[in-house]
């Protein structure tokens, strides 16, 4: 999102950021929270940053605030085609590798963020992509943002081959918590934990994460 200060000057609105995604036994665990600035300015405390593409994929972002929304819109429609062409749900590697693909196509005049995308079909999946289009296969956990130094710290202490969704979500709450204290560019009202299994997309109340230990 473009915005003309009050110097006459263009800035862009900034989800700064700390996003982070697990892989639990039984599922994927997205975590975000909820700043957005320009510049100095604090934007917004309620950001989204937390996307549900699919009813079994789910995308974090980081960076510019109208890209993400563009993209969001690009990849949603391509989405549906999908599914109207192939009579089925998309796998999470194929819809990964088809934001890989839109991303690439522009990379002359990239799209300015970080993802995590997150997802179930037969087994929970978990991918990083950049601007340039590049992504990865995440088989435990990854971060990404201006506070995912901090949240590395705490993921790299705490997470643990074949744990629950359940205990996935008190790390991913943990981790948050950590860089919103230390990054200037993170924080907001709260934080939002959701879980993607073979049930679907669920966002978690934010009463419930309010109740995880810090």
């Amino acid at each position: 999102m473009i915005i003309v200060n009050d110097m006459g000057k263009i800035e862009k609105l900034k989800t700064g950021t700390t996003t982070v995604g697990i892989v639990c036994n039984d599922g994927i665990v997205l975590g975000a929270e909820k700043k957005a600035t320009m510049g100095y300015l604090v934007a917004s405390k309620v950001a989204d940053k937390i996307l549900k593409l699919e009813e079994h994929i789910g995308m974090t972002i980081a960076g510019s605030v109208g890209d993400a929304q563009t993209l969001e819109r690009y990849i949603k429609a391509e989405l549906k085609l999908y599914k109207l062409r192939e009579d089925k749900r998309i796998p999470v590697k194929a819809a990964a590798t088809l934001v890989s693909n839109i991303l690439y196509s522009r990379s002359y005049f990239p799209y300015i963020v970080q993802l995590v995308i997150g997802g179930y079909d037969k087994e929970p999946r978990l991918f990083s992509l950049a601007p340039d289009g590049s992504v990865m296969e995440e088989k435990e956990y990854f971060s990404t943002g201006s506070g995912s130094p901090m949240a590395f710290g705490v993921l790299e202490d705490g997470y643990k081959k074949g744990m629950s969704t359940e205990e996935g979500k008190k790390l991913v709450a943990r981790a948050i918590r950590a860089a919103a204290q230390r990054d200037i560019a993170s924080g907001g009202s709260g934080i939002d934990v959701t879980v993607i299994d073979s049930r679907g997309f669920h966002k978690i109340e934010t009463q419930d994460i309010n109740k995880v230990p810090a």
